[in-house]
């Protein structure tokens, strides 16, 4: 039996993604779960597994495509059923198409329409409208791109509802599109044709018309789809009149990063006879610099959707701030030691990982620290799983992925799960769980440089802290005497609803004690 696989959802909000690589080819037996396709969304790179086992048929999308979600991936051939003739019963009788299509021609014919925006992610009402795609007076078929369109979290594409003619554009290149009001009219072809009977709508068979409909959008987007790049990597091509192809890509298969393009924009400044003319979203750009000139970027994408958090949390948070020092001379010679034994296992042991395991340790006698306050400010939820979760830098911005069960995780599991995430982010390879459901944050900005920070708690979470870098310092022993020791500056910031400054004064005053004496650590691992 043949069946067509529909790409499903795979994150909130997304509804198409890049496909990076195909890991089967046409022809192909593939089992149940097994992957099929590595796909690249504006968040983390995300495998595809085959729903059931079969032999591949016929790939829709190519590599470097743009494919949408709930829209054919590929047609597979399931091995429970291979007679030639179910699929023949199946496939030849539309009863929706045979019983719909009179009334729907008459419904259709006659008319003009107004293409509304439909919802394009949870909790989103507006969007910037990057580029059409199409002008007035084209003629489109049915689900053929006609827009661009920019939310906080991704770039869509907008596809059109029905074929027919671009009468008119209500929005502009470059403004704001609101979810629910129209975006362009739409003469439909029924109406063009006057061809509104029964067997003229009949007479498509529905494979065709998902071929034809297929066929006409890898040829509008050929020439835009060639370069392996993330839609963020194109929307900033866009802007600026870059031709992708131009860039040189540093990223697996010929992938364009942002910091290739961000790297490419620089030489072309420098560049007195750069041919790049400024667009209305590029218009800040000059092309000559002066003094005093201004340039103007759009807060977007991530940047926006960290704004619009950073900000929910500092204007519904009561903050308040406590910071301590930690001698860490004990734990670094704890780490050489560990790590002198495990270089034959290939293994290392980061200072984070003794971090973020001492902490977990310490939530254990303070679980009031691993809680989230509701939204309504009436609840306080205590977790039993410390997701703890850690700062990374990436190329997309700030991103803060947590790591799972933490108090369940031995030094060298949680390690591995370090190692993962921070490589994950930095390349764009996180999941979408991997940034949900945390509990508290630890950013450890001192491995980029400071001593002393105020970190804005990450809501729903109630506590963040923030690591200094590392200081060799005199500090007095026991008899008086100057050593040089190992010292950090660590700096909470708590919601002042959930936690005062004795319960963060107790719980960081065991977190020290932990870090100094570290032997004592294990005592509590067991």
């Amino acid at each position: 039996m043949k069946e067509d696989f529909i790409l499903p959802d795979i994150g909130e909000g997304i509804v198409e993604c890049e496909l990076v690589e195909w890991l089967v080819e046409e022809g192909d037996i593939v089992v149940e779960d097994q992957p099929v396709a590595d796909v690249q969304t504006d968040k983390a790179l995300v495998q595809i597994p085959a729903k059931h086992a079969g032999r591949v048929l016929k790939r829709y999308v190519e590599q470097g495509d743009i494919a949408k979600v709930h829209a054919p991936l590929f047609a597979l051939e399931i091995e429970d059923e291979s007679t030639p003739s179910q699929p023949e019963k199946k496939t030849e009788p539309k009863p929706e198409n045979q019983g719909a299509s009179p009334a729907t021609a008459s419904a259709k014919a006659g008319y003009e329409e107004d293409f509304i925006l439909p919802d394009i992610g949870e909790g989103i009402v507006e969007c910037e409208l990057v580029e059409w795609l199409v002008e007035e007076g084209d003629t489109v078929t049915e689900d053929q791109p006609v827009a661009d369109v920019q939310t906080d979290k991704a770039l869509v594409q907008i596809p059109a509802k029905h074929a027919g003619r671009v009468v008119k554009r209500y929005v502009e290149q470059g403004e704001i599109a609101r979810v629910h009001s129209p975006l362009f009219r739409l003469a439909l072809s029924d109406y063009e044709d006057h061809t509104p009977t029964a067997p003229a709508v009949a007479q498509p068979k529905a494979p065709e018309a998902v071929t034809q409909t297929r066929q006409s959008i890898s040829s509008t987007d050929e020439n835009r789809r060639k370069v392996l790049a993330t839609p963020a990597v194109r929307r900033i091509a866009r802007e600026h009149e870059i031709e992708l192809g131009k860039v040189p890509a540093s990223g697996k298969n010929g992938r364009v990063l942002k910091e290739d393009m961000l790297r490419f924009m620089g030489e072309l400044e420098d560049e007195p006879g750069s041919k790049r003319k400024p667009t209305e979203t590029a218009k800040p750009k000059a092309a000559t610099a002066h003094k005093g000139d201004v340039d103007i970027i759009p807060v977007k994408g991530m940047r926006a959707a960290m704004a619009r958090q950073m900000t929910h949390s500092a204007q519904t948070i009561p903050h308040f701030t406590y910071s301590e020092e930690i001698d860490v001379t004990e734990l670094t010679r704890l780490r050489r030691s560990l790590n002198q034994r495990l270089e034959s296992q290939g293994v290392k042991l980061t200072v984070m990982s003794l971090f973020i395991k001492s902490l977990s340790v310490a939530l254990k006698r303070h679980p009031i620290v691993n809680s989230h306050m509701s939204d309504a400010g009436d609840e306080i939820h205590q977790f039993a799983d410390h997701n703890i979760g850690m700062a990374v830098d990436s190329p997309m911005g700030l991103l803060v992925p947590n790591i799972k069960g933490v108090q369940n995780l031995s030094l060298l599991e949680l390690a591995e799960e370090i190692k993962r995430l921070t490589e994950s982010g930095r390349s764009g390879r996180l999941s979408p769980d991997d940034l949900k459901g945390g509990t508290i944050t630890v950013s450890n900005i001192g491995s980029i440089g400071g001593t002393v920070t105020t970190p804005i708690v990450n809501a729903p979470e109630v506590a963040i802290v923030g690591i200094g870098r590392l200081q060799r310092l005199p500090r007095p022993n026991k008899k008086d005497e100057l050593e040089i020791r190992d010292i950090i500056q660590v700096s909470w910031s708590g919601d002042h609803r959930v936690l005062d400054g004795g319960t963060i004064a107790r719980f960081c005053n065991d977190w020290k004690a932990l870090l100094e004496q570290p032997n004592d650590m294990v005592l509590w691992m067991v």
